[in-house]
């Protein structure tokens, strides 16, 4: 096992004056953990037995495949998200093997050295970067002593942490007990009690019989709640279609921000809408979606979608659970896919992304990457990633630099009006006039004495409104190439 140098891997704060008013700021500040107050519980059910309290960490890695700069790279992230949780890193360890151990992730040698590790840092939790077994679970902190988490889990404690809408929460809620029914289990004895006939009285119906123990209770139990909550997340679906077929119908384009955690997508939202999102230098900061109206340089209108940000191995849990709030970016007619040109590693973050995109039916949607924090990046990798990608535009969301570019650039890609017309619009017609500015692209106007001549390209529906109002017959109507 090597120490790897992570503390010198963060970034220090940056100026954030230019991330809009911050409305929401004050109320992720509300409650802040405190370190050091927690009571741990010596009989627990359901989900409240794998609730993470994370306070003094160690971080442990198998590195199994690529170079070493990719898996320090691995766990300097794993750093950052259980900073981003509420804990305190004391010491990061990695260990080359062909595959991780099946009985204890690093070996039964390695684990009793991570054991005097954990000793000697006075830490109480260690975090495993990457998806443990049930087995090495429980293998593992038989040996090590201490409460022991892997990747997956602490990203849906962080989820669970910053989730404030009911979907979101629901969202977070059904991923967690998706993840923690294979792992549920207990201290001593106390899970395997059976509960039978009257000593079972006080469970209610389902809880009598020949026999039950109490795992098997609180299994059943997650289950039911389970099939709630996907109910209660499809009548949110719902709602949510609703609204997106309202903006169809409107025939507005729709952009989303899509992208890996913390590479800006909440700053790049302010930027173009003014939107005053909660923009903060942590990871997954941005859960819940947030869709704002905004206009091209010329006047076209769109709606701007900023998404969850993504990050390598997103718990397949999440993506599931979120696949709802992820429709967002599959029903868009382009991703802005935002990359941290200043990280260590741009083009992973690419991967990772276009990996969640495709499960989500994401991948073949026009898309043009925004290379973001141009400010701190080195000017030759932005040179190396505007080679690699076919469509990139590199900006600076804190500085507001190559925001005009981007602009015009999506100008170009934001599918136009499918109809063009040429007619004459009665003056007490004005508001049609109207919308035929707002929904669609003007391309000339003349005044005349019976009304407004027009010719612009609009949706069909408005359209077929215009040639009823029509002060004479169109002169031009035709299905745009």
């Amino acid at each position: 096992m090597t120490d790897l140098p992570f503390h010198e891997s963060f970034p220090e704060p940056v100026d954030e004056s230019f991330d809009g008013d911050q409305f929401d700021l004050a109320d992720r500040q509300a409650l802040r953990r405190v370190a050091g107050l927690s009571t741990e519980l010596q009989d627990v059910s359901e989900v409240e037995y794998r609730q993470l309290r994370l306070e003094r960490v160690v971080l442990i890695g198998v590195w199994t495949e690529g170079s070493a700069t990719e898996a320090e790279n691995s766990l300097a992230e794993l750093a950052a998200l259980a900073e981003t949780a509420g804990s305190v890193v004391l010491e990061a360890l990695m260990q080359r093997r062909d595959r991780p151990d099946p009985a204890t992730y690093v070996g039964s040698g390695k684990a009793a050295e991570l054991r005097d590790v954990v000793v000697s840092s006075g830490a109480d939790t260690l975090i495993c970067d990457g998806e443990l077994t049930p087995g090495q679970l429980t293998h593992l902190e038989d040996v090590v002593k201490v409460k022991v988490i892997d990747r997956t889990a602490l990203i849906l404690d962080i989820f669970a942490q910053h989730a404030k809408s009911r979907e979101g929460k629901a969202q977070v809620a059904l991923a967690q007990m998706q993840y923690m029914l294979p792992r549920l289990r207990g201290w001593g004895a106390s899970m395997s009690r059976q509960a039978g006939g009257r000593v079972a009285g006080g469970g209610g119906i389902g809880t009598r019989g020949p026999g039950e123990t109490k795992i098997e209770t609180d299994r059943r139990r997650i289950r039911d709640r389970m099939s709630r909550l996907r109910r209660e997340i499809a009548h949110m679906q719902t709602a949510r279609d609703t609204m997106r077929a309202q903006r169809r119908r409107a025939a507005v384009p729709s952009v989303a921000i899509a992208g890996y955690t913390n590479a800006g997508k909440s700053s790049l939202l302010n930027r173009l809408t003014g939107a005053g999102v909660l923009v903060e230098d942590a990871l997954f900061a941005t859960l819940d979606p947030t869709v704002r109206r905004a206009q091209t340089p010329s006047g076209r209108p769109y709606t701007l979608t900023d998404t969850v940000g993504f990050v390598r191995h997103l718990p397949h849990q999440l993506v599931e659970a979120f696949r709802s709030t992820l429709e967002e970016v599959a029903q868009a007619d382009v991703v802005l896919h935002v990359v941290d040109g200043s990280h260590p590693d741009p083009e992973g973050q690419l991967r990772a992304v276009r990996q969640v995109l495709a499960e989500i039916d994401a991948a073949d949607l026009p898309e043009l990457v925004v290379v973001n924090k141009a400010d701190a990046a080195d000017p030759a990798v932005l040179d190396r990633i505007c080679r690699l990608e076919r469509d990139a535009v590199v900006v600076s969301a804190r500085t507001g630099a190559g925001l005009d570019r981007l602009a015009a650039r999506l100008d170009e890609l934001l599918p136009r009006p499918s109809v063009q017309v040429e007619l004459l619009v009665p003056y007490p017609y004005g508001a049609l006039l109207a919308r035929a500015h707002r929904d669609g692209e003007v391309l000339e106007t003349q005044h005349t004495s019976a009304g407004t001549l027009l010719r612009a390209r609009v949706p069909a529906s408005l359209a077929a409104e215009l040639e009823q109002v029509a002060a004479s017959p169109a002169r031009q109507v035709s299905p745009s190439g």
